[in-house]
């Protein structure tokens, strides 16, 4: 039996060209126009959602889980990356102040994460923890992963196996979603993305 995982890039927010990690920003009214787009053809589906705790992910999460009586559950870390001192700024302000920091971060983000932020590595272990806990504990099941970009890249990473250069030139766009198969025995992953394009970014919201 295999375990289907949906990932869902949470909409549109206020915080655009913003590092936006932990901040909790809602979504916009267009964000949630994009949300409810995204599941038009799957909500009856799902057997189980789980969700990022922070506004942009969770509302919609719970308001679906709702509607069509599908159980949710609040999972910490799947959150974005933490930014530290650079949360809720955008890189125009941040090269005013802080301009070789970016500059080294957007060259090389293992070895020069934000001042005060969550390392890459570390980011990367607390996501992979959840990914296979909810691989194990909805076994067989039908799930919606709703989440953040820097999350879902780092699945899909672990996934295919992609460089961290690569991984850092996906694009996830708001509200994209992607479907992975899991088979019972780990043998394969399949990945069938809807979204998703190659694009140099490396601001996660």
């Amino acid at each position: 039996m295999s375990t289907f995982i949906d990932l869902l890039r949470h909409g549109e927010t206020a915080s655009k060209f913003r590092y936006c990690g932990s901040t909790n920003h809602p979504l916009t009214p267009f964000g949630w126009t994009q949300m409810w787009q995204a599941i038009e053809n799957h909500p009856t589906q799902w057997q189980q959602i789980v969700t990022s705790p922070l506004a942009r992910c969770a509302d919609f999460a719970r308001v679906i889980g709702l509607r069509y009586t599908i159980p949710v559950a609040y999972d910490e870390h799947i959150q974005e990356i933490h930014f530290g001192d650079w949360e809720d700024r955008s890189s125009t302000e941040l090269m005013q102040t802080d301009a070789d920091a970016l500059v080294s971060f957007w060259q090389n983000p293992l070895n020069h994460p934000p001042p005060n932020g969550e390392h890459l590595l570390n980011f990367e272990a607390r996501v992979l923890s959840a990914w296979y806990a909810i691989q194990q504990q909805f076994d067989g099941k039908k799930v919606l992963l709703v989440t953040h970009s820097g999350v879902i890249r780092i699945i899909i990473r672990h996934i295919l196996q992609l460089s961290l250069e690569r991984m850092l030139e996906l694009e996830i766009k708001h509200a994209s979603i992607m479907q992975i198969q899991i088979d019972s025995d780990q043998s394969s992953q399949a990945i069938l993305i809807s979204g998703l394009k190659s694009q140099s970014e490396h601001c996660s919201s």
